[in-house]
Protein backbone atom coordinates (compact mmCIF):
# COMPACT_ATOMS: atom_id res chain seq x y z
CA UNK A 1 0.00 0.00 0.00
CA UNK A 2 1.31 3.02 -1.12
CA UNK A 3 1.94 5.79 1.22
CA UNK A 4 1.39 10.04 1.37
CA UNK A 5 4.91 10.16 2.92
CA UNK A 6 6.07 8.28 -0.65
CA UNK A 7 8.86 9.87 -2.33
CA UNK A 8 10.37 9.95 -6.12
CA UNK A 9 13.78 10.77 -7.80
CA UNK A 10 13.75 14.13 -9.48
CA UNK A 11 16.96 14.82 -10.44
CA UNK A 12 20.60 12.59 -9.50
CA UNK A 13 24.15 14.28 -9.94
CA UNK A 14 27.52 12.21 -9.36
CA UNK A 15 31.09 13.91 -9.18
CA UNK A 16 34.74 11.97 -8.25
CA UNK A 17 37.40 13.07 -6.01
CA UNK A 18 40.76 11.37 -5.56
CA UNK A 19 43.32 11.35 -2.33
CA UNK A 20 46.70 10.25 -1.35
CA UNK A 21 47.35 8.87 1.65
CA UNK A 22 49.89 10.27 3.84
CA UNK A 23 50.58 6.53 4.40
CA UNK A 24 50.27 3.54 2.45
CA UNK A 25 47.86 0.88 4.54
CA UNK A 26 48.40 -2.82 3.89
CA UNK A 27 45.51 -5.65 4.04
CA UNK A 28 44.92 -9.07 3.29
CA UNK A 29 48.58 -8.61 1.06
CA UNK A 30 47.64 -5.48 -0.83
CA UNK A 31 49.02 -2.28 -0.30
CA UNK A 32 46.34 1.17 -0.65
CA UNK A 33 48.16 4.35 -0.98
CA UNK A 34 45.12 6.18 -2.37
CA UNK A 35 41.20 6.90 -2.24
CA UNK A 36 38.85 7.62 -5.37
CA UNK A 37 35.42 9.33 -3.77
CA UNK A 38 32.49 8.87 -5.72
CA UNK A 39 30.14 11.91 -4.31
CA UNK A 40 26.46 11.34 -5.81
CA UNK A 41 23.76 13.79 -4.76
CA UNK A 42 19.89 13.21 -5.16
CA UNK A 43 16.87 15.23 -5.34
CA UNK A 44 13.60 13.59 -4.26
CA UNK A 45 10.07 14.78 -3.70
CA UNK A 46 6.81 13.73 -1.98
CA UNK A 47 3.34 13.56 -4.11
CA UNK A 48 2.90 16.59 -2.11
CA UNK A 49 5.40 18.70 -3.61
CA UNK A 50 7.73 17.90 -0.57
CA UNK A 51 11.59 18.47 -2.30
CA UNK A 52 14.61 16.97 -0.22
CA UNK A 53 18.32 16.83 -1.64
CA UNK A 54 20.55 14.34 0.39
CA UNK A 55 24.17 13.55 -0.24
CA UNK A 56 26.17 10.29 -0.34
CA UNK A 57 29.66 9.79 -0.64
CA UNK A 58 32.14 6.52 -0.64
CA UNK A 59 35.41 5.41 -1.78
CA UNK A 60 35.56 2.96 -4.25
CA UNK A 61 37.53 0.74 -1.98
CA UNK A 62 38.53 -1.66 -5.14
CA UNK A 63 41.48 -3.33 -3.35
CA UNK A 64 39.35 -4.72 -1.30
CA UNK A 65 35.70 -5.30 -2.91
CA UNK A 66 37.22 -6.52 -6.21
CA UNK A 67 40.64 -8.32 -5.56
CA UNK A 68 40.75 -9.19 -9.01
CA UNK A 69 43.30 -12.31 -10.04
CA UNK A 70 42.87 -10.91 -13.81
CA UNK A 71 42.75 -7.45 -13.51
CA UNK A 72 44.75 -4.63 -12.42
CA UNK A 73 43.41 -2.15 -10.12
CA UNK A 74 43.45 0.52 -12.24
CA UNK A 75 41.13 -1.95 -14.01
CA UNK A 76 38.51 -2.77 -11.35
CA UNK A 77 38.57 0.76 -9.99
CA UNK A 78 37.44 1.91 -13.56
CA UNK A 79 34.81 -0.81 -13.56
CA UNK A 80 33.52 0.62 -9.97
CA UNK A 81 33.05 3.92 -11.29
CA UNK A 82 31.74 3.18 -14.36
CA UNK A 83 29.06 0.83 -12.38
CA UNK A 84 28.62 3.85 -10.75
CA UNK A 85 27.87 5.68 -13.47
CA UNK A 86 25.27 3.54 -14.87
CA UNK A 87 23.49 3.19 -11.48
CA UNK A 88 22.84 7.00 -11.26
CA UNK A 89 21.44 6.83 -15.05
CA UNK A 90 19.32 4.17 -13.98
CA UNK A 91 18.49 6.28 -10.91
CA UNK A 92 17.16 9.21 -13.45
CA UNK A 93 14.81 6.72 -15.35
CA UNK A 94 13.36 5.32 -12.21
CA UNK A 95 9.91 6.92 -12.61
CA UNK A 96 7.88 5.95 -8.86
CA UNK A 97 6.78 6.98 -5.87
CA UNK A 98 7.83 4.77 -2.66
CA UNK A 99 10.01 4.15 0.50
CA UNK A 100 13.90 4.32 0.15
CA UNK A 101 13.60 0.92 1.20
CA UNK A 102 11.47 -0.43 -1.36
CA UNK A 103 13.62 2.25 -4.52
CA UNK A 104 16.98 1.05 -3.44
CA UNK A 105 16.30 -2.20 -3.68
CA UNK A 106 14.57 -1.95 -6.65
CA UNK A 107 17.40 0.02 -7.96
CA UNK A 108 19.67 -3.56 -7.02
CA UNK A 109 17.65 -5.35 -9.07
CA UNK A 110 19.47 -3.90 -11.99
CA UNK A 111 22.58 -4.58 -10.95
CA UNK A 112 23.57 -7.54 -12.06
CA UNK A 113 22.82 -5.84 -16.18
CA UNK A 114 24.82 -3.43 -15.19
CA UNK A 115 27.78 -5.87 -13.69
CA UNK A 116 27.49 -7.75 -16.85
CA UNK A 117 28.12 -4.50 -19.46
CA UNK A 118 30.81 -3.69 -17.20
CA UNK A 119 32.68 -7.61 -17.72
CA UNK A 120 32.12 -6.47 -20.99
CA UNK A 121 33.88 -3.01 -21.09
CA UNK A 122 36.70 -4.61 -18.92
CA UNK A 123 36.98 -7.48 -21.52
CA UNK A 124 37.04 -9.50 -17.93
CA UNK A 125 36.97 -13.01 -17.69
CA UNK A 126 35.67 -13.16 -14.21
CA UNK A 127 31.91 -11.54 -13.28
CA UNK A 128 32.06 -8.11 -11.30
CA UNK A 129 31.81 -9.33 -7.89
CA UNK A 130 28.82 -8.77 -6.13
CA UNK A 131 30.33 -6.68 -3.05
CA UNK A 132 31.78 -4.16 -5.28
CA UNK A 133 28.76 -3.99 -6.88
CA UNK A 134 27.27 -2.75 -3.83
CA UNK A 135 30.19 -0.29 -2.70
CA UNK A 136 29.48 1.03 -5.97
CA UNK A 137 26.18 1.81 -5.30
CA UNK A 138 26.48 2.52 -1.52
CA UNK A 139 26.74 6.10 -2.45
CA UNK A 140 23.60 6.57 -4.83
CA UNK A 141 21.51 4.64 -2.04
CA UNK A 142 22.67 7.01 0.98
CA UNK A 143 21.48 9.95 -1.00
CA UNK A 144 18.38 8.78 -1.39
CA UNK A 145 18.09 7.80 2.21
CA UNK A 146 19.46 10.81 3.00
CA UNK A 147 16.95 13.12 0.72
CA UNK A 148 13.85 11.36 2.23
CA UNK A 149 14.51 12.51 5.66
CA UNK A 150 15.43 15.80 4.01
CA UNK A 151 12.33 15.81 2.21
CA UNK A 152 10.10 15.38 5.61
CA UNK A 153 12.29 17.15 7.91
CA UNK A 154 12.94 14.63 10.15
CA UNK A 155 15.92 12.24 10.54
CA UNK A 156 16.19 9.30 8.24
CA UNK A 157 16.17 6.36 11.26
CA UNK A 158 12.90 8.01 12.26
CA UNK A 159 11.03 7.09 9.09
CA UNK A 160 11.95 3.21 9.48
CA UNK A 161 8.46 2.21 10.75
CA UNK A 162 5.02 1.02 9.87
CA UNK A 163 3.81 4.72 9.37
CA UNK A 164 6.31 5.13 6.32
CA UNK A 165 7.51 2.12 4.78
CA UNK A 166 5.37 -0.06 3.20
CA UNK A 167 5.36 -3.64 4.00
CA UNK A 168 6.82 -5.42 7.30
CA UNK A 169 10.53 -6.80 7.19
CA UNK A 170 8.87 -10.44 5.97
CA UNK A 171 9.09 -8.83 2.80
CA UNK A 172 12.85 -8.15 2.74
CA UNK A 173 13.69 -10.71 5.38
CA UNK A 174 11.85 -13.96 6.20
CA UNK A 175 8.77 -14.70 7.73
CA UNK A 176 10.67 -14.69 10.98
CA UNK A 177 9.97 -10.50 11.21
CA UNK A 178 5.82 -10.89 10.06
CA UNK A 179 4.34 -7.44 11.81
CA UNK A 180 8.34 -6.43 12.65
CA UNK A 181 9.68 -2.78 10.98
CA UNK A 182 13.38 -1.35 11.06
CA UNK A 183 12.31 0.86 14.20
CA UNK A 184 12.12 -1.54 16.66
CA UNK A 185 16.22 -2.12 15.66
CA UNK A 186 17.17 1.18 15.43
CA UNK A 187 17.67 3.41 18.28
CA UNK A 188 15.30 6.94 18.20
CA UNK A 189 18.18 8.56 19.51
CA UNK A 190 22.23 8.37 18.22
CA UNK A 191 24.45 6.64 21.40
CA UNK A 192 26.25 9.81 22.54
CA UNK A 193 29.85 8.68 22.48
CA UNK A 194 31.24 5.72 21.16
CA UNK A 195 34.65 4.16 21.71
CA UNK A 196 36.64 4.53 18.08
CA UNK A 197 38.63 1.45 16.89
CA UNK A 198 42.24 2.69 15.48
CA UNK A 199 44.14 0.79 12.64
CA UNK A 200 47.39 -1.11 13.08
CA UNK A 201 48.01 -1.52 9.50
CA UNK A 202 50.72 -4.56 8.37
CA UNK A 203 53.14 -1.57 7.78
CA UNK A 204 52.58 1.13 11.05
CA UNK A 205 55.52 1.25 12.99
CA UNK A 206 55.40 0.79 16.44
CA UNK A 207 58.55 1.53 17.75
CA UNK A 208 61.37 4.32 16.92
CA UNK A 209 63.07 1.57 15.42
CA UNK A 210 59.80 0.37 12.60
CA UNK A 211 60.66 4.12 11.17
CA UNK A 212 63.61 5.19 8.45
CA UNK A 213 61.91 8.20 8.24
CA UNK A 214 59.11 10.71 9.74
CA UNK A 215 56.67 12.39 7.94
CA UNK A 216 56.93 15.28 9.84
CA UNK A 217 52.99 16.70 9.40
CA UNK A 218 52.30 16.94 12.69
CA UNK A 219 50.37 13.95 13.21
CA UNK A 220 51.62 10.50 14.96
CA UNK A 221 53.31 8.25 13.70
CA UNK A 222 54.19 5.48 15.89
CA UNK A 223 51.31 3.74 18.08
CA UNK A 224 52.32 4.74 21.27
CA UNK A 225 51.79 8.64 19.68
CA UNK A 226 48.66 7.68 18.72
CA UNK A 227 47.46 6.41 21.78
CA UNK A 228 48.79 9.34 23.62
CA UNK A 229 47.38 11.34 21.14
CA UNK A 230 43.65 10.04 21.23
CA UNK A 231 43.29 8.53 23.96
CA UNK A 232 42.91 5.30 22.25
CA UNK A 233 41.38 2.55 23.87
CA UNK A 234 40.63 0.08 21.15
CA UNK A 235 42.84 -1.24 18.45
CA UNK A 236 42.15 -2.97 15.18
CA UNK A 237 45.37 -5.21 14.22
CA UNK A 238 46.24 -6.13 10.83
CA UNK A 239 47.30 -9.58 10.55
CA UNK A 240 49.01 -11.83 7.58
CA UNK A 241 46.61 -14.51 7.54
CA UNK A 242 49.75 -17.09 6.05
CA UNK A 243 52.52 -16.40 8.44
CA UNK A 244 51.48 -17.41 11.61
CA UNK A 245 54.74 -16.36 14.24
CA UNK A 246 54.52 -12.68 12.50
CA UNK A 247 50.94 -12.62 13.24
CA UNK A 248 51.29 -14.17 16.80
CA UNK A 249 54.30 -11.56 17.23
CA UNK A 250 52.79 -8.44 16.14
CA UNK A 251 49.82 -8.63 18.50
CA UNK A 252 52.43 -9.34 21.38
CA UNK A 253 54.56 -6.17 20.07
CA UNK A 254 51.29 -4.26 19.73
CA UNK A 255 50.73 -5.34 23.73
CA UNK A 256 53.89 -4.40 24.27
CA UNK A 257 53.47 -0.85 23.33
CA UNK A 258 50.04 -0.64 24.10
CA UNK A 259 50.92 -1.74 28.14
CA UNK A 260 53.67 0.66 28.15
CA UNK A 261 51.86 3.45 27.03
CA UNK A 262 48.52 3.17 28.82
CA UNK A 263 50.25 2.58 32.04
CA UNK A 264 51.86 6.20 31.29
CA UNK A 265 48.36 7.19 30.69
CA UNK A 266 46.78 5.72 33.82
CA UNK A 267 44.38 3.53 31.06
CA UNK A 268 43.78 -0.10 33.07
CA UNK A 269 41.40 -1.40 30.09
CA UNK A 270 41.56 -1.30 26.54
CA UNK A 271 40.53 -3.78 23.89
CA UNK A 272 42.33 -5.27 20.36
CA UNK A 273 40.01 -6.64 17.31
CA UNK A 274 42.27 -8.96 14.48
CA UNK A 275 41.64 -8.99 10.90
CA UNK A 276 43.11 -11.82 9.06
CA UNK A 277 41.30 -10.49 5.76
CA UNK A 278 40.53 -14.03 4.76
CA UNK A 279 44.00 -15.08 4.48
CA UNK A 280 43.70 -18.28 7.16
CA UNK A 281 43.77 -21.38 5.12
CA UNK A 282 41.48 -22.74 7.79
CA UNK A 283 39.96 -22.76 11.22
CA UNK A 284 43.16 -24.71 12.23
CA UNK A 285 45.14 -21.45 11.65
CA UNK A 286 42.94 -19.00 13.82
CA UNK A 287 42.83 -22.06 16.56
CA UNK A 288 47.08 -21.99 16.82
CA UNK A 289 46.84 -17.88 16.94
CA UNK A 290 44.92 -17.85 19.66
CA UNK A 291 46.50 -21.09 21.59
CA UNK A 292 50.08 -19.20 21.02
CA UNK A 293 49.15 -15.42 21.84
CA UNK A 294 47.36 -17.17 25.10
CA UNK A 295 50.44 -19.05 26.06
CA UNK A 296 52.45 -16.09 25.41
CA UNK A 297 50.56 -13.69 26.94
CA UNK A 298 47.20 -14.15 28.53
CA UNK A 299 46.45 -10.87 29.16
CA UNK A 300 47.20 -9.87 25.49
CA UNK A 301 44.82 -12.87 24.72
CA UNK A 302 41.85 -11.16 26.98
CA UNK A 303 42.12 -7.88 25.49
CA UNK A 304 41.34 -9.47 21.76
CA UNK A 305 37.62 -8.94 21.55
CA UNK A 306 36.91 -10.42 18.00
CA UNK A 307 38.25 -12.15 15.17
CA UNK A 308 37.37 -10.53 11.24
CA UNK A 309 37.08 -12.95 8.37
CA UNK A 310 39.63 -15.51 9.07
CA UNK A 311 38.92 -17.19 5.65
CA UNK A 312 38.02 -16.95 2.31
CA UNK A 313 34.99 -14.88 1.48
CA UNK A 314 33.29 -17.13 -0.88
CA UNK A 315 31.23 -19.37 1.96
CA UNK A 316 29.80 -21.64 -0.48
CA UNK A 317 32.82 -22.40 -2.21
CA UNK A 318 34.74 -23.50 0.99
CA UNK A 319 31.90 -25.73 2.98
CA UNK A 320 35.27 -27.10 5.35
CA UNK A 321 35.93 -22.90 6.63
CA UNK A 322 33.82 -23.76 9.43
CA UNK A 323 34.15 -21.52 12.60
CA UNK A 324 32.52 -23.18 15.30
CA UNK A 325 35.93 -23.89 17.15
CA UNK A 326 36.83 -20.53 17.18
CA UNK A 327 33.47 -18.75 18.24
CA UNK A 328 33.57 -20.85 21.24
CA UNK A 329 36.61 -18.93 21.91
CA UNK A 330 36.35 -15.51 20.68
CA UNK A 331 33.44 -13.92 18.77
CA UNK A 332 34.43 -14.81 14.50
CA UNK A 333 32.88 -12.29 12.49
CA UNK A 334 31.85 -12.11 8.73
CA UNK A 335 32.86 -9.55 7.27
CA UNK A 336 34.23 -9.41 3.20
CA UNK A 337 30.82 -12.29 3.06
CA UNK A 338 28.25 -10.92 3.69
CA UNK A 339 26.36 -9.41 1.09
CA UNK A 340 22.74 -10.08 1.51
CA UNK A 341 20.42 -12.63 3.67
CA UNK A 342 21.61 -15.72 2.09
CA UNK A 343 25.31 -15.24 2.93
CA UNK A 344 24.63 -14.44 6.61
CA UNK A 345 22.40 -17.50 7.52
CA UNK A 346 25.28 -19.69 5.25
CA UNK A 347 27.87 -18.12 7.64
CA UNK A 348 25.96 -19.06 10.65
CA UNK A 349 25.20 -22.26 9.59
CA UNK A 350 29.17 -22.09 9.08
CA UNK A 351 29.93 -21.31 12.76
CA UNK A 352 30.23 -17.66 12.30
CA UNK A 353 28.70 -16.03 15.50
CA UNK A 354 29.09 -12.14 14.72
CA UNK A 355 28.41 -9.20 11.72
CA UNK A 356 30.53 -6.69 10.57
CA UNK A 357 28.26 -3.96 9.43
CA UNK A 358 29.72 -1.40 6.46
CA UNK A 359 27.53 1.25 4.92
CA UNK A 360 29.79 0.47 1.53
CA UNK A 361 27.49 -2.16 0.67
CA UNK A 362 24.54 -0.02 1.11
CA UNK A 363 22.43 1.86 4.01
CA UNK A 364 19.16 -0.34 3.16
CA UNK A 365 21.46 -3.33 2.87
CA UNK A 366 22.90 -2.49 6.40
CA UNK A 367 19.84 -2.01 8.23
CA UNK A 368 18.19 -5.09 7.18
CA UNK A 369 21.49 -7.28 7.85
CA UNK A 370 21.75 -5.06 11.23
CA UNK A 371 17.94 -6.46 12.14
CA UNK A 372 19.06 -9.91 10.92
CA UNK A 373 21.84 -10.19 13.47
CA UNK A 374 19.81 -8.43 16.26
CA UNK A 375 17.24 -10.82 15.88
CA UNK A 376 19.67 -13.85 15.69
CA UNK A 377 22.01 -12.52 18.86
CA UNK A 378 24.65 -11.90 16.84
CA UNK A 379 27.89 -10.14 17.94
CA UNK A 380 28.06 -6.67 15.78
CA UNK A 381 30.16 -4.60 14.98
CA UNK A 382 30.67 -1.52 12.75
CA UNK A 383 33.71 -1.00 10.29
CA UNK A 384 34.76 1.39 7.32
CA UNK A 385 36.73 1.21 4.42
CA UNK A 386 38.86 4.23 5.37
CA UNK A 387 36.03 6.52 5.19
CA UNK A 388 36.79 9.88 5.04
CA UNK A 389 34.58 13.21 5.57
CA UNK A 390 30.69 12.23 4.94
CA UNK A 391 31.14 8.76 4.52
CA UNK A 392 32.77 8.11 7.99
CA UNK A 393 29.91 10.42 9.27
CA UNK A 394 27.61 7.65 7.28
CA UNK A 395 29.54 5.09 9.28
CA UNK A 396 29.34 6.40 12.62
CA UNK A 397 25.08 7.21 12.14
CA UNK A 398 24.21 3.99 11.64
CA UNK A 399 26.96 2.37 14.16
CA UNK A 400 25.06 5.49 16.82
CA UNK A 401 22.00 3.95 16.35
CA UNK A 402 21.94 0.38 16.17
CA UNK A 403 21.71 -1.80 19.59
CA UNK A 404 24.67 -3.75 20.97
CA UNK A 405 26.87 -1.76 18.63
CA UNK A 406 30.25 -0.88 21.08
CA UNK A 407 32.43 0.86 19.52
CA UNK A 408 32.86 2.07 15.54
CA UNK A 409 36.20 1.87 13.48
CA UNK A 410 37.52 5.19 11.56
CA UNK A 411 40.72 5.20 10.10
CA UNK A 412 40.36 7.72 8.08
CA UNK A 413 41.71 10.31 9.50
CA UNK A 414 45.30 8.20 10.21
CA UNK A 415 45.83 7.43 6.39
CA UNK A 416 43.40 10.39 4.15
CA UNK A 417 43.10 13.09 6.29
CA UNK A 418 43.01 15.49 3.50
CA UNK A 419 39.28 14.02 2.99
CA UNK A 420 38.41 15.38 6.47
CA UNK A 421 38.75 18.99 5.61
CA UNK A 422 36.40 21.15 6.19
CA UNK A 423 33.76 18.29 7.86
CA UNK A 424 36.21 18.66 10.52
CA UNK A 425 35.30 22.16 11.11
CA UNK A 426 31.36 21.17 11.42
CA UNK A 427 31.47 18.18 13.40
CA UNK A 428 34.14 18.86 15.50
CA UNK A 429 33.50 16.06 17.87
CA UNK A 430 33.74 13.72 15.35
CA UNK A 431 37.33 14.12 13.70
CA UNK A 432 39.08 15.45 16.95
CA UNK A 433 39.56 12.78 19.19
CA UNK A 434 41.01 13.19 22.46
CA UNK A 435 39.18 10.57 24.94
CA UNK A 436 39.36 7.60 22.71
CA UNK A 437 35.36 8.76 21.49
CA UNK A 438 33.63 10.03 19.07
CA UNK A 439 30.79 12.61 19.78
CA UNK A 440 28.37 10.92 17.70
CA UNK A 441 25.36 13.17 19.90
CA UNK A 442 25.81 15.55 16.96
CA UNK A 443 24.17 13.18 14.29
CA UNK A 444 21.10 14.60 14.68
CA UNK A 445 20.04 16.16 11.62
CA UNK A 446 17.79 15.96 9.23
CA UNK A 447 18.42 13.05 6.71
CA UNK A 448 21.34 10.47 7.82
CA UNK A 449 21.77 13.20 10.41
CA UNK A 450 24.87 15.08 9.04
Amino acid sequence: MSKPTDVRIREVDVTTDKYVYRAPVKFGGRVVTDAEVVNITVQVETRSGWVGRGFGSMPMGNAWAWPSRSLTGDRTLEGMLQFARLAVRTARDLDEYSHPLDLTRNLATGHRSIADQIARELDSVEPMPVLAQLVAASPLEAAIHDAYGKALQRNSFDLLGREHVRADLSHYLTDEFRGEYLDQYTLRSPKPRMPLYHLVGALDPLTPADLATRLNDSLPELLGEWIVHNGLTHLKIKMAGDDLQWDVERVLAVDRVSEQTQAQRGCAEWFYSVDFNEKCSSVDYVLEFLHRVRESSARAFERIQYIEQPTHRDLRSNPGNRMHAAASIKPVVIDESLVDLESLQLAREQGYSGVALKVCKGQTEALLMAAAALKYGLFLCVQDLTCIGASFLHSASIAARIPRIAAIEGNGRQYCPAGNRDWDQRFPSMFRIADGTVGTSCLTGTGLGY
